[in-house]
């Protein structure tokens, strides 16, 4: 016979999944490390806890121009995590505390909230300082400006070695390391950063890529429009001067110049 604290807690988990606050097999994941790059701590909307950025203030720049865009292809709750961002006028990475054999999967979350164009912004991102994870990566020409973008890459750790495509790396420290690479093109930079312990079947992935981005953020913003119009001022509502009838306030000019007409008839007849 279950208890009844056994009954309340699957019932809560019952009632946050068709809340879709909780992923069914998500909260069963082990997330090692979770970072917001330039921002401070998160928890998003699986209920992963990303905290504040540790390279603050130390290396590259922290920066939250993309607080000004509405992101696309993601919730509201998630905005953040591709909203702040660090990046580097050089190569830069994170260390990711890890020694557990088993199956990994590195989320690298990015969005291009700068430029306008592909082609401006591209770099590689290196993982453990020997496997190429991402080559010549240009996020505008992914999923264009504004729109959130991630890279899965799944690895094993087994008998203190990374495990990527059949190549091994060794485990220093305790430790293992991913870079984002200086290119030719402007400065490497990231959103953020989670490796959570399971495969690719187990993670949940962004939706699709809106067909026209910018049509989707028009679309956002009309969206917007109407709410704001659609919400109740406080207090009596002020009348608009211009929707004032314009015959009822010329109705008096009329009449005066009806009865001057005659006046003026008779002074010519004089």
């Amino acid at each position: 016979m279950r208890s009844p604290a056994g009954y309340d807690v699957s019932m809560a988990i019952l009632l946050l999944l068709l809340l879709g606050v909780l992923t069914p097999g998500l909260h069963c994941l082990e997330v090692i490390y979770a970072i917001n790059a330039g921002g401070d701590a998160h928890t998003d909307s699986y209920g992963i806890r990303y905290v504040r950025d540790p390279l603050m203030g130390k290396v590259g720049t922290a920066s939250d121009y993309g607080k000004q865009l509405l992101i696309g292809r993601i919730n509201n709750m998630d905005q953040i995590l591709y909203q702040t961002e660090r990046y580097h006028q050089n190569t830069f990475g994170y260390d990711i505390p890890i020694s557990q054999d088993g199956d990994y999967v590195m989320i690298l979350k990015f969005c291009e909230v700068y430029f306008n164009s592909p082609n401006m912004k591209v770099f590689d991102v290196v993982l453990n300082g020997d496997h190429t994870v991402v080559t010549d990566l240009d996020i505008f020409e992914r999923v264009g400006r504004g729109v959130a973008h991630d890279e899965y890459v799944p690895f094993r750790i087994q008998g203190g070695k990374v495990i990527y495509n059949d190549e091994e790396s060794d485990i220093l420290a305790g430790k293992i390391r991913v870079e984002f690479i200086k290119g030719y093109r402007d400065n490497p930079k990231i959103n953020a950063i989670a490796v959570i312990k399971g495969t690719l079947e187990d993670i949940p992935q962004l939706g699709p890529i809106p067909q026209d981005p910018e049509e989707y953020h028009s679309m956002q913003e009309e969206e917007e429009e109407t709410t704001v119009r659609s919400r109740h001022t406080s207090g009596p509502r002020t009348p608009d001067p211009y929707s004032v009838d314009d015959s009822s306030v010329m109705l008096p000019v009329f009449i005066a110049i009806g009865a001057f007409i005659p006046v003026l008839f008779c002074l010519c007849k004089l």
